[in-house]
């Protein structure tokens, strides 16, 4: 079959005939070098299997770095309070008796920093230089503070012999001029709180027998009896016999003679013989 051309005459070059095929029923757009593109058949599966895998080795090396930190034992400490210390690796504990300490209780219990300070002291675990209340009395977690890595080996050693509590560097208690702080709190269980009930319990019976005693002489001043004094003469008289009483020396006086009567000799005495002593140096005067 001859091909027309475009303006529907008949090409000279084809004049051989062929069978007509699909390619003579093709509607002619104009369009020159136009390709087919063969669309390429998508694979779901690759990329699925491509994010198992991903998510498996991700986990995988999640799970080792956590066991890895875990088994260390140097998982990450975060503060709660107002203190810049943080937890120390662990070092070999080793008490250093020449160590200098200030002891400060963060708790209602009264003493307990003065009874600690007497057990370290008789116990030779250091040198206190201080002993006393902290800021506040409701401190949580007792621990002992030092500054420099020198001392880590002196506070875990202390920390020890105060039951195991933990030991921090920090630089807040610097100004106690001290190697390693101790701040009790709510927590301690170790030496101390015994003697401190009895140091309480010692003051409060002290506290008793002082009250006592001043009730007591209040009491007795209360008791004392009360002088009257003789209408007639303006003398004072002793309450046991009666008689007024002579301001120069204290004895009765005789209402016969209105001398004063020796209590040596229970005569009366002529003033004039009797010194600013009250020693008799003249004779007696009868009645």
């Amino acid at each position: 079959m001859a091909r027309p051309t475009e303006d529907g005459t008949e090409s000279p070059s084809a004049r051989q005939s062929y069978p007509e095929d699909r390619f003579d029923r093709v509607q002619h757009s104009g369009r020159v070098g136009a390709h087919r593109v063969t669309a390429r058949p998508r694979y779901i599966w690759q990329y699925l299997i491509a994010g198992l895998l991903g998510f498996a080795v991700l986990t995988t090396v999640g799970i080792l770095a956590v066991q890895s930190i875990g088994g260390s034992g140097k998982l990450p400490l975060t503060s709660s309070g107002g203190t810049s210390g943080s937890a120390e690796p662990t070092v070999e504990a080793e008490l250093d008796p020449e160590a200098t300490i200030a002891i400060l209780n963060g708790t209602s219990t009264q003493n307990l920093a003065a009874a600690l300070d007497q057990i370290v002291t008789a116990e030779q675990w250091g040198k206190i230089q201080f002993s006393g209340s902290a800021a506040t009395t409701d401190v949580a977690i007792s621990a002992v503070f030092y500054s420099s890595p020198d001392d880590a080996a002196a506070a875990a050693g202390l920390a020890e012999k105060l039951g195991g509590v933990s030991t921090y560097t920090s630089e807040e208690y610097e100004s106690y001029g001290v190697r390693l702080v101790v701040l009790l709190g709510a927590d301690y269980t170790g030496p101390g709180l015994d003697e401190a009930a009895q140091i309480t319990e010692g003051d409060a019976d002290n506290a008793t027998d002082a009250d006592a005693e001043a009730a007591a002489d209040a009491e007795g001043e209360d008791a004392a009896p009360e002088r009257e004094t003789n209408p007639d003469t303006g003398r004072e008289i002793n309450p046991e016999t009666g008689l007024d009483i002579d301001p120069a020396t204290g004895w009765d006086i005789d209402p016969s003679t209105g001398f004063p009567i020796d209590p040596a000799t229970g005569l009366p005495t002529d003033p004039a013989n009797i010194p600013q002593n009250g020693t008799e140096v003249g004779g007696t005067v009868s009645g």
